[in-house]
């Protein structure tokens, strides 16, 4: 990881106000444009920002602002830091503070049912919690499981969207989608595909006159015939 200079601003302020180091000089080593270094000299730019002094800081030596002083053309070089932080490499579970450990299982519960593609190397890596638990908590084996109740995970502060992001798009990407068994058919098809519905008619067997006419007549025909009395 390369070594950058803190403050840059802040820096320059000082470095200007205390220094016979030259505009370009100063932006070079701050990171900034010679005219923006001006502006500061001349007190539009940067007003109210406090300088810090690099040397205390360790980010440049006495000598080397000496050493620029002398010469114009003299890049000024960021000192190497005396302790170097080692960049650090997460391996396994997260760390979950122990303010927040009765909520995991809540989380893990929000992300099984809301993100059932995550692996639970996936979700482990999220809360920090053990494959084991993840295992109870599907099956509802879990010794509090009538008590859990689903909750972002995100807004529990146990891990943040980015990485919740990162992990579902992982998972899709890895995830085939195949289809699996009857899938349901678009509102369009089925409608069309109601027997009720836009149901095709013959015509011949919608109005048949003769038929209709056999029928009354033979209904009339059976009715008794009442005598006529005198």
């Amino acid at each position: 990881m390369a070594n950058t200079l803190l403050m840059p601003k802040a820096t320059a302020v000082w470095l200007v106000d205390n220094t016979a180091l030259s505009f370009d000089q100063i932006a070079q080593f701050c990171g900034l444009h010679p005219l923006e270094v001006k502006a500061i000299a001349d007190g539009e730019s940067a007003q109210g920002i406090k300088g810090m002094d690099p040397v205390i800081t360790g980010q440049l030596s006495r000598e080397e602002i000496a050493r620029g002083e002398q010469d114009q053309n003299h890049r000024l070089k960021l000192s190497e830091p005396k302790v170097r932080v080692p960049e650090t490499k997460r391996k396994g579970p997260r760390y979950t503070p122990l303010s927040k450990r009765q909520d995991r299982p809540n989380a893990i519960l929000w992300l099984v049912r809301n993100h059932p593609e995550l692996k639970d190397a996936q979700i482990s890596r999220l809360v920090g919690t053990t494959k084991s638990t993840i295992e109870q908590i599907r099956n509802r084996s879990h010794w509090n499981a009538a008590n859990l109740v689903p909750m972002d995970p995100v807004t529990l502060g146990l891990t943040s969207q980015i990485d919740l992001d990162i992990e579902v798009q992982r998972a899709s990407r890895n995830r085939e989608v195949q289809p699996t068994g009857d899938t349901l058919l678009p509102a369009s098809l089925t409608e069309r595909l109601d027997p009720q519905a836009d149901a095709p008619r013959d015509e011949d067997a919608e109005l048949d006159a003769d038929a209709v006419f056999a029928k009354l007549s033979a209904l009339k025909g059976a009715e008794p015939e009442d005598d006529d009395e005198e």
